[in-house]
């Protein structure tokens, strides 16, 4: 069954009443995990993206604490992934770039501080540097003051 395009369904959605809208919105929410996040985020944080950033970093930190007592680095990298799709995924509800830079530079540097030997792992080490060209991707493609601005950032943790 072929879905239809993004425009028809935004016709059909503006065409319908205030009540029926919602029931569609929370079966949304009812259906898919993701959709019911998504749109707590539209509903409840979109408006104060700053206190957001906020909390996601004081999840990262949670995380990096509770990582300190693996002492396996195989059950590290499983912890670091699962910070980066959480990371990933929040970017994406968030749809700005500047979020983007900003809580990939936070994983990067709580990496570098969390006394992790990460260097002792090929695969850590990969993930921390594709981490770091996508940082340089996602500057490159902003205005040339925020790029200084984040360049410098950048330039600290790669030191």
């Amino acid at each position: 069954m072929k879905a239809a395009s993004l425009n028809d369904v935004k016709k059909e959605l503006q065409s319908l009443d205030p009540k029926e809208l919602a029931e569609i919105c929370v079966a949304l929410a009812r259906y898919k995990k993701d959709n019911k996040e998504y749109l707590d985020f539209l509903l409840f944080e979109a408006h104060n993206t700053q206190a957001y950033i906020t909390r996601l970093k004081e999840q990262i930190d949670e995380d990096f604490i509770l990582m300190r007592g693996q002492g396996n680095l195989y059950y590290t990298k499983k912890s670091l992934r699962k910070v980066l799709r959480y990371i990933n995924k929040y970017c994406k509800y968030m749809g700005e770039k500047t979020a983007t830079i900003d809580l990939l530079i936070y994983f990067c540097v709580k990496l570098k501080r969390s006394g992790i030997p990460f260097y002792d792992s090929k695969l850590i080490v990969n993930m921390y540097e594709q981490q770091l060209k996508k940082i340089h991707t996602l500057i490159s493609s902003l205005h040339e003051d925020l790029q200084m601005d984040y360049a410098a950032e950048l330039a600290k943790i790669e030191d």
